[in-house]
């Protein structure tokens, strides 16, 4: 792990990030991204500019060199044999062109000084003059420091014509020509910076109003979306952003509903328990009459817990409605069947007088078991609930269906898309026990579980609650490790 070094502290005394040993190796990393682009192109442009302007210069050296080599092997071919002395060496002759030298050698005389002044000739010169080659071709150097192309060619005669031409007019040719490729050079490198720089800034302009856009939204956390222009890399990124958005601020709504709905049905339980206390507490005061009658009082008291258990029941389950966390569950194969059995015989302690026919066959569910029987007797116990006394509540288990029946009044048309929203009471049960919370708890568990949950009517005259949840009509293999994700929460 990379310590951090503390810097100096800066003249005007705000505070400094620290600097984490490496940075300077990623000093890029902290240049803006405009400039980056800028860098680039210009390091492209440079390159493919230095490319070019190697691959020409030398190219052009190498016709030069070439057509310079022909015309002095040509020459030395076609030279007059009568420039040639049979016993000496020719004396040096002025070719024609400026500083075109030509000399004759016959036999194996060798040239003097006066005969090629300040030029020494190399061994491949040599080698023509024995006769050991027929031509040669060679770059040497005079006692002036000048370089001289030299060619020697073996005549058939015997004699051996050699000319030589200095280089100095094909040098200023190269001169000139990489002079001129690296003025246009740094031009074009000059010009491909600004280039990029000007197109990094018109391209990314996009991407600076999105920060400045994404900025507003930090600071004021307005979730208005945002523009979107084209359908570039931009604009995917803006829709993406404005889909975040557009989730986040459905989850801020059904944050607020959530917690104004809580405090609304949460109000209600305290204000009649903070009523019934006030009366008890007036009542056995030094102020009261003569106490209560046992009768009121037992009224009371029965009322009191009535609420104190209602409002259990809520803070329970606004709790299992907040439980979001997937890693924080128990996760496990469960036998939906026993689960079933274990909820059936909850209800009936709950609900005397009401008749639970229960058939259910095996199905074997990967999830939790809490949750799955907290599910459950939600459903029976809005079934038990909805049924007239001495009814019945018709429960059938089958390939993963669960379906819940009861002889109530039914749920009207009206009501069917809302009896899964939270706190969703209909008209008919404002006036009766509940929080609105059971069902929605139902629905969260079933899509926690990759399962659905649909209400319907059922054939005796009420309603029917229809449960599927995936798995399997035999015993799965190993058992799922505790913690591990619940199923549909990927």
């Amino acid at each position: 792990m990379s310590s951090l070094t503390p810097p100096p502290p800066p003249p005007d005394g705000r505070s400094v990030p620290p600097v984490r040993e490496g940075d300077e190796r990623r000093w890029h990393y902290r240049r803006s991204l405009a400039s980056r682009v800028t860098l680039l192109t210009t390091m492209a442009v440079g390159l493919a500019v230095a490319f070019v302007a190697m691959g020409a210069y030398v190219t052009v050296r190498m016709q030069l060199q070439s057509s310079l080599d022909e015309s002095l092997l040509e020459r030395a071919d076609s030279a007059s044999l009568g420039l040639c002395n049979p016993n000496t060496g020719v004396p040096t002759k002025y070719f024609g062109a400026t500083d075109v030298w030509i000399a004759c050698v016959t036999g194996q005389f060798a040239v003097t000084s006066d005969s090629l002044p300040n030029i020494r000739l190399g061994d491949p010169e040599f080698q023509v003059i024995s006769g050991s080659q027929q031509s040669s071709i060679n770059t040497v150097s005079s006692n002036d420091h000048r370089l001289w192309r030299v060619a020697a060619v073996r005549r058939d005669s015997g004699q051996t014509m050699i000319i030589a031409q200095p280089l100095d007019s094909q040098q200023r040719v190269l001169d000139r020509l990489g002079a001129v490729m690296l003025f246009f050079g740094l031009a074009g490198v000059i010009a491909a910076g600004m280039a990029g720089w000007g197109v990094a800034r018109n391209g990314l302009r996009p991407v600076r109003r999105l920060t400045s856009s994404v900025e507003h939204i930090a600071r004021t956390e307005d979730l208005t979306p945002l523009p979107v222009e084209g359908d570039d890399e931009i604009a995917r990124l803006a829709t993406a952003f404005n889909q975040m958005l557009t989730a986040l601020s459905a989850s801020r709504d059904r944050q607020r509903q959530l917690v104004a709905d809580a405090g609304h049905e949460l109000r209600t339980p305290l204000t009649s328990l903070r009523t019934n206390l006030d009366l008890l507490t007036q009542a056995d005061g030094p102020g009261g009459a003569h106490g209560l009658p046992p009768e009121a009082r037992a009224e009371l008291l029965e009322d009191v817990r009535a609420q104190i258990e209602e409002l259990t029941t809520l803070i329970g389950d606004l709790v299992e409605l907040a439980r979001d966390d997937p890693m924080t569950h128990v996760v496990e194969a469960v036998d939906l069947a026993e689960v079933l059995d274990r909820a059936v015989a909850r209800v009936r302690r709950r609900a005397t007088g009401i008749t639970f026919d229960v058939t259910g066959q095996p199905w074997w569910v990967v999830g939790e078991p809490a949750g799955l029987e907290r599910a459950i007797t939600n459903l029976l116990d809005n079934a038990a609930k909805w049924s007239p006394r001495e009814g019945t509540v018709t429960v059938r288990l089958a390939d993963g269906v669960l379906t819940v029946d009861d002889e109530g009044t039914g749920i009207a048309p009206a009501d069917l898309p809302h009896v899964f929203d939270r706190f969703y009471r209909s008209q008919e049960s404002r006036s009766m026990p509940g929080s609105g919370l059971g069902l929605s708890i139902v629905r969260q568990v079933a899509v926690r579980h990759s399962g659905t949950v649909v209400a319907s009517a059922s054939p005796a005259g009420g309603a029917r609650l229809t449960l599927w949840l995936p798995g399997y009509d035999r015993p799965l293999g190993p058992k799922v490790p505790t913690g591990a994700r619940s199923p549909g929460r990927a």
